[in-house]
């Protein structure tokens, strides 16, 4: 699947969308309205574009130097159109790929060329079990520390808002989907996204999740981009 190369509408954005999380997005800037359209009407087969970071200190209108080599598609689930044109609309993260080339020109938003980046194939379910229940204590310990420094207090957090991701232990996408609801760098969420080992990957959100937790609890602060105090280049 790897060598698979397929066309697809990029829209760059400054996080990264794993597989398997919720992206909801407020559609305004014009080219990217008329990519909305196109999924929508069909002209775009499929309902899926490709969510693509791009490198802080860049702006989606630098090009291909400003982007990240690795994205994820995002699938179309839910579309409002608003009385002014604008959207809101509601993705959610499905393939990883590879960037091979972008044209600027085929289209009012950029257009890329991609290769699928399937997962390293040899782990198993023991493998992978022991990793995964280190990665869910580390996502525990984070959703609690954030808990409590929103006012919830210095017990655990209550049972029924610490309910773990429903896929099992040995779950692949385990890692993609405990990440997905924490406030993780870019930095290291692009990492997790590049990762094709599985084991790695938990490795990964498991450290990721123990620093910025300690971050939380001492510091009582989350990782901002850099991009968020700057100008803004894109209107989206």
């Amino acid at each position: 699947m790897g060598d698979v190369v397929e066309t697809l509408p990029l829209f760059p954005l400054g996080t990264v969308l794993l597989p398997g999380a919720s992206l909801p997005l407020h559609i305004f800037e014009p080219r990217y309205r008329q990519l909305t359209i196109d999924l929508v009407t069909g002209t775009l087969p499929g309902k899926q574009f490709g969510v693509v970071a791009v490198r802080e200190g860049w702006s989606p209108d630098d090009g291909r130097d400003g982007l990240h080599d690795v994205g994820c598609t995002a699938t179309l689930r839910e579309v409002r159109r608003l009385p002014d044109g604008r959207f809101d609309i509601q993705t959610t993260g499905d393939r990883r790929f590879r960037l091979i080339d972008v044209d600027d020109t085929a289209a009012p938003y950029l257009v890329a060329n991609v290769e699928w980046l399937p997962d390293d194939e040899g782990d198993d379910a023991t493998d992978l079990a022991p990793l995964a229940m280190a990665a869910r204590a580390a996502h525990r310990r984070y959703c609690t520390t954030a808990w409590r420094q929103q006012g919830g207090g210095d017990g655990e957090m209550p049972a029924e808002l610490s309910e773990e991701p429903a896929p099992d232990v040995a779950d692949p996408e385990l890692a993609h989907i405990l990440a997905g609801d924490c406030l993780l760098p870019l930095t290291d969420r692009q990492e997790l996204l590049e990762e094709t080992c599985p084991m790695e990957r938990l490795q990964i959100v498991r450290r990721s999740m123990t620093r910025e937790a300690v971050l939380l609890g001492e510091l009582r602060a989350v990782w901002a981009p850099s991009v968020k105090y700057a100008v803004e280049h894109s209107l989206n």
